[in-house]
């Protein structure tokens, strides 16, 4: 009896073991690869070629590539820069370069060095994983260097993007081979990237080369990866380039005041308030602003304008009424951020233009005259202007054409019969008030 029970508790202790062991695996990084055979196809002698492959963290722990090792003749690392950490679900990508020494196949390998956490230890497990690498060198004589795709950069971290923005990056393919080229298919995965720029198919002849667009526009906010894939009939028919960002949360856009309101203005006037917009949050980009109606307009901006989470920014609206009664508008932002319109009201009151004029009267003279003439200056001691167009009979004018806020000058002449005029008599002064 007691012989059994010793058996059954160390089965027991076997099984617990087990079920840690299966845990801490399951809890580290993983790498996979998108290829374990890297086959460069022909290449000439005194030339070379360089192919990717792209590793995934397939486990829900931080990975680090720590080291690349490449063996065989004519093979050689060519990036990316080590180490690199890559979060779960993340994408790098590695390339190796064929530059055979002379002809014939020639084979290799690269073998990747990985590290994981284990557990809060502060230690690290090592790993390997091993991708086979062959080619063929050609001399000049026998073989015509086939098409061959190389992308600058291999791979594109667009950092940081808000929601309800982008950010872009660009992405050169090149024909490094001998014999022209035809990229079929751009196959972008990973939510929020895309690609521009390409038009299916694309034909490179030796050395041209064809400049791409990609664009992150995140839908989330988090961390995000992803691939495009250059399909052709190159040598090397997958190029992958992987890509990643981060999606942050939009910031915020304020106005202040939240209202605007003009005052009595007279039509043919203008009045103008400042207003004030700040971003918080995050930093937020404005595209446009708006006004819904001609007699409200806006000013003050450079458009587009981004603003500093914590900043702020001035702005002038003008009310410039056309007819009298009252006003209003909806001043408009357009914007990144979290609400991607931001409005203002604004409202107003216009008022008739006022007419002002100047009544004018003087003693008659003492002599037969046949009329008076009216002149009008700008200061004292002239110059003046008659502003009678003919001879005036009476002793009193009216000027009508007077404008708000000046100040004017006047003075009378007598004309007899004969047609003789007397001297300016003495000056009087009138103030015109506003408006």
């Amino acid at each position: 009896m007691r012989r059994l029970v010793l058996q059954w508790r160390h089965a027991w202790w076997k099984l617990v073991l087990l079920r840690i062991l299966l845990y801490s695996s399951a809890a580290t990084g993983q790498l996979a690869l998108s290829s374990s055979n890297l086959n460069f196809g022909s290449v000439q002698i005194g030339s070379s070629k360089t192919v990717s492959v792209a590793l995934t963290n397939t486990g829900k722990t931080n990975l680090t590539i720590a080291q690349a090792t490449v063996t065989g003749t004519g093979f050689s690392f060519a990036g990316s820069t080590l180490p690199i950490t890559l979060a779960p679900q993340q994408i790098a990508g590695l390339s190796v370069t064929f530059a055979p020494q002379g002809s014939g196949s020639a084979s290799g390998s690269m073998s990747v060095a990985t590290l994981n956490p284990i557990g809060n230890s502060g230690k690290q497990r090592s790993s390997n994983s091993r991708i086979s690498l062959s080619g063929t060198g050609t001399s000049s004589q026998t073989a015509v260097p086939p098409g061959y795709l190389v992308v600058s950069p291999s791979s594109l971290d667009f950092g940081n993007a808000q929601l309800n923005s982008s950010q872009t990056k660009y992405a050169t393919l090149t024909n490094s081979g001998g014999s022209s080229l035809t990229i079929s298919q751009a196959a972008v995965t990973g939510a929020g990237f895309g690609v521009s720029g390409f038009t299916s198919p694309e034909t490179l002849a030796p050395g041209q080369s064809l400049t791409l667009t990609l664009v992150f526009a995140p839908t989330v906010v988090g961390t995000a990866s992803g691939t495009v894939t250059f399909a052709s009939d190159a040598s090397d028919a997958n190029l992958i380039v992987a890509l990643s960002g981060n999606g942050t949360s939009a910031g915020q856009l304020a106005v202040s005041p939240g209202s605007m309101s003009f005052s009595s203005t007279v039509v043919g006037t203008s009045q103008s308030q400042t207003g004030t917009l700040s971003a918080t949050g995050s930093s937020v980009t404005i595209s446009s602003g708006s006004s819904s109606s001609s007699e409200f307009g806006l000013g003050g901006m450079t458009l587009p304008l981004t603003i500093a989470a914590g900043q702020s920014v001035p702005f002038t609206v003008t009310f410039a009424p056309q007819t009298s009664g009252t006003a209003s508008a909806n001043i408009s932002f357009a914007s990144n951020a979290s609400t991607p319109s931001t409005t203002e009201v604004v409202t107003g009151t216009a008022t008739s233009t006022i007419q002002h004029s100047v009544d004018l009267s003087w003693n008659p003279s003492t002599s037969i005259v046949a009329g008076y003439n009216v002149y009008r200056g700008g200061s004292l001691g002239g110059p003046y202007t008659k502003i009678n167009s003919s001879l005036y009979a009476a002793a009193n004018y009216t000027d009508g054409t007077v404008q708000s806020g000046q100040t004017y000058f006047y003075v009378t002449t007598a004309m007899d019969s004969s047609g003789v005029e007397s001297g300016y008599s003495n000056a009087v002064s009138a103030v015109i008030p506003m408006p």
